[in-house]
């Protein structure tokens, strides 16, 4: 983590929203790193699903993400549907 990018946020989101995305890709990170819990992603996944409900933006926030980090968010998304609840995520 702490890698020198920056995090797709919009300026319209208040400081809660902002915090449950980069939250989010933070776990995104990890799961690249050395893997995270399912549990942890999935309720980050949550709370970032209730900022950011639309596919479509969801899709374009990972593009940018990825552009920024070489890291595919939706993977750890896609691994993270077809585990079990206490598994670990590792892209």
């Amino acid at each position: 983590m702490s890698e020198e990018y920056s995090y797709p946020i919009d300026v319209d989101w208040t400081t809660e929203e902002v915090i449950d995305v980069v939250q989010f890709f933070e776990a995104v990170e990890a799961a690249s790193d050395n893997g995270i819990g399912s549990r942890i992603i999935k309720e980050r996944y949550n709370r970032f699903k209730n900022v950011v409900p639309s596919k479509a933006e969801e899709k374009t926030l990972f593009r940018e993400f990825k552009q920024s980090s070489g890291i595919e968010a939706y993977q750890a998304v896609k691994q993270l549907k077809d585990m079990e609840e206490n598994g670990m995520v590792k892209i």
